[in-house]
This record gives C-alpha cells, sequence and structure tokens, in this order.
C-alpha cells in the first residue's frame, strides 16, 4: 500500500472537511484487525475511501472488504484513491444506498465496521446481527456522538440522529450473542464481539 499516497487522502479530506475516521479511532480499530486477520470486512459509509485502504493492511490473504457509499462523487473519489494506493483488488464499492443495499447481501463477514447515517443505525446493526460470521466483530463509530447520546440532549435538529443511536447502543447491549465495549475514542465507538 502507498503510505505516501495515503496521507495526501487524509490531508485533503481534513482541508475539504469531509468525515474520514479519526487517528485515535483507527488505532483501536487497527488493533482488533490485526487481531483477528480478517477474510472479508463490510464496511458502510466509504466516504473517500480512507479507512478502507487503511483496513486493507490487515486483511488475510486474498482477503477483501466490501464498502457501500451512496453519494456518486464519493464512490468517484474512492475509486481514484484506492488505485492511487494500489489497492483495488482488495475493495469492492457499491454505489447505492446501504438501506437498500444490505438486505442483498449474503456473505458472511468477520468484521462490520459502520460508519454512515446516525439516523439508521438500528436498521444497520439488524442487518450487521444477520451478515456476521461467529466470533466476528461489529464495530460502529460515533456512537456517543460529540456526547449527546448519552446526556439530556433534546434539541430538534439532532433528535432522531441522538434517539436512533440510543436504541442502536441499547439493542446491541442487551443482546445475549454479543459482548459489547462502548470506548470514550474520537466521537464514540462501540466493538461487539459475537460470543459463538
Amino acid at each position: 500500500m502507498n503510505k505516501i499516497e495515503l496521507e495526501k487522502i487524509k490531508e485533503h479530506a481534513l482541508k475539504e472537511h469531509i468525515p474520514i475516521i479519526m487517528d485515535d479511532t483507527l488505532e483501536v480499530v487497527n488493533k482488533i484487525l490485526k487481531e483477528i486477520r480478517p477474510k472479508r470486512i463490510l464496511e458502510i459509509g466509504t466516504a473517500v475511501g480512507y479507512s478502507s485502504i487503511c483496513f486493507t493492511e490487515f486483511l488475510c490473504e486474498n482477503g477483501v472488504i466490501d464498502t457501500i457509499e451512496r453519494e456518486e462523487e464519493r464512490v468517484l473519489e474512492a475509486k481514484a484513491n484506492i488505485k492511487n494506493t494500489g489497492v483495488e483488488e482488495k475493495v469492492n464499492i457499491y454505489l447505492g444506498d446501504a438501506v437498500e443495499i444490505l438486505p442483498t447481501l449474503n456473505n458472511k463477514y468477520d468484521v462490520i465496521f459502520i460508519d454512515a447515517a446516525k439516523g439508521k443505525y438500528p436498521f444497520f446493526l439488524e442487518q450487521a446481527i444477520r451478515l456476521i460470521n461467529c466470533k466476528g466483530v461489529i464495530i460502529a463509530d460515533n456512537v456517543l456522538y460529540k456526547g449527546y447520546v448519552m446526556s439530556d440532549y433534546n434539541k430538534h435538529k439532532q433528535r432522531t440522529a441522538v434517539r436512533n443511536l440510543r436504541e442502536f447502543l441499547k439493542e446491541i447491549q442487551e443482546n445475549p450473542d454479543f459482548e459489547t465495549e462502548i470506548l470514550e475514542v474520537g466521537d464514540g465507538l462501540s466493538i461487539s464481539k459475537k460470543r459463538y
């Protein structure tokens, strides 16, 4: 993987205010991926492909990442970035809304990374549970959402996102098939390991 290109992608994304995975969050996720050496990763929310590219480093031989992005402009940028870093063999991008694409997928994944529309997290979770392998890990970014999720925040603008993130956390923490921890890195990260 071309690390110089990767650094350029990161700088560009930060300059243009394109949301990408934060460094401390990436560090935690990389550690998990290093342990697992996944064969298949599903990412919900590609943006410009930065996290996908970072994750390819930890795939086992012939491993693959499927990633979903609904904005065409982002997909074009992600494809160019993935090619420039030399990992196009390892990443498949689905263009479209994850709400429509997820139900059509039938592969099983070792790791599922959720980082897309906050208001859709409960639906993403339902699909992730269906698609995760035994002993697989579901990771969701931004689950504390600027601290709103754990506070008594109720402003109209973000109310749906906050309510749905709370629902997501409640569901995954109460699910007996998963062991979940919530870390206060970045904007909140939940890590749910399937017990069997």
